[in-house]
């Protein structure tokens, strides 16, 4: 009785070796964690909770990321993954659909995000994300990327006032969820949610990025669901750098939101 999940698991792990994630099956059946097997090329010294404190972990990827075997990186603790998929009203990465066909084949967790921009209308910005982002069975809520954009060579001095930048996220946040049933997830930077007074803006789950320090230090009172706690991770089956992400919870605490906000 012991002796079958250690088989189990190292079959697994032979599966990764051999590049069985190449095939498109999934190292497991879907809604299987594993846990991290992955290291950081530049790791922080964080005050505690330390992101190893967290029992799921994910990724997150785009265009920058090429010849990703989605079942290898799952089966070494890659759990779910948020796919790059829109920018502003008219820019489609590249990589988008094959990320998302391809996470999916292997079993895992995926969801798409859309980077915002502020020299275009939210409602062109979402009518853009849902003519490109289909609605899957089973995936995470849609996530819209907050942040202030410092390479569009037309928008990166575009910056409102708080108080339009939240007018605008309502917008788009209200027509995408009522498109795919699910309240939206909502990605910032530290200075991005200080400048725009985030911390009022409630009702949402947060994924939050922060490598230097933890969310409790880098956004004092913010309750949080997601944290970006790496842009220097090394994941098998992925090449160079990649974003690394933990949940905020138990191996439990993920199976119940997953159960309450995947469709």
């Amino acid at each position: 009785m012991i002796l079958r999940p250690l088989i189990a698991s190292l079959a697994l792990v032979l599966l990764a070796a051999c590049g069985g994630g190449d095939t498109g099956k999934p190292p497991a059946a879907p809604g299987v964690l594993f846990a991290p097997n992955f290291r950081d090329a530049d790791p922080v010294d964080f005050s505690r909770p330390t992101p190893r404190s967290f029992p799921v972990h994910g990724i997150d990827a785009a265009r920058f990321q090429k010849n990703v075997h989605f079942g290898i990186a799952r089966a070494n603790g890659a759990n779910f993954a948020f796919l790059k998929a829109t920018e502003g009203g008219d820019l489609l990465d590249p990589s988008f659909k094959e990320h998302w066909r391809n996470a999916g084949s292997a079993g895992m967790w995926r969801g798409a995000y859309h980077f915002y921009y502020f020299c275009t209308p939210p409602e062109v910005q979402a009518q853009w994300f849902i003519r490109n982002v289909p609605r899957t069975a089973g995936a995470l809520p849609p996530v819209l990327d907050m942040e202030w954009n410092p390479f569009s060579p037309t928008c990166a001095t575009v910056r409102p006032p708080a108080a339009e930048v939240q007018r605008q996220m309502r917008v788009w946040l209200k027509i995408v969820e009522a498109h795919y049933g699910q309240r939206p997830i909502i990605y910032t930077t530290p200075r991005f949610y200080a400048e725009n007074n985030l911390r009022s803006f409630t009702g949402y789950d947060y994924w939050l990025r922060t490598t230097a320090k933890t969310p409790r230090e880098a956004y004092p009172g913010q309750r949080w669901t997601f944290w970006q706690y790496s842009a220097t991770g090394r994941v098998p089956g992925m090449e160079g750098d990649v974003d690394l992400n933990a949940f905020n919870g138990t191996r439990a605490d993920w199976e119940a939101w997953v159960a309450r906000r995947a469709r």
